[in-house]
């Protein structure tokens, strides 16, 4: 069985890798606050903001509609699109939005 909260950690290390690759120099993390159901995914400057929703028991990965509840649709499978996400996953969430 796949590890979640793992792909989760990866998750946040590629935002991290693209904000910085972009040339930022501004102090910027990415990390995690688990809820009952979801592993929240936190990004954190001077303030903190919710980057997306990732539920715990399959992987789904979900944009924010607010910093309690993900939005509606699934948006795409952290255990199905991994390597995909290595690609397209931008940290500001502009992958997120349906197209």
């Amino acid at each position: 069985m796949t590890n979640i909260k793992e792909l989760t950690i990866q998750l946040c290390g590629i935002l991290h890798d693209n904000y910085y690759k972009n040339g930022s120099t501004l102090d910027y993390s990415f990390g995690i606050q688990e809820t009952r159901k979801y592993y929240k995914v936190i990004m954190v400057n001077n303030q903190r903001s919710v980057h997306g929703f990732i539920d715990k028991n399959n992987g789904d990965l979900y944009k924010a509609a607010s910093w309690k509840a993900p939005a509606k649709g699934v948006r795409y499978n952290l255990v199905d699109d991994i390597e995909k996400l290595k690609i397209i996953a931008d940290w500001a969430g502009g992958y997120l939005y349906r197209r």
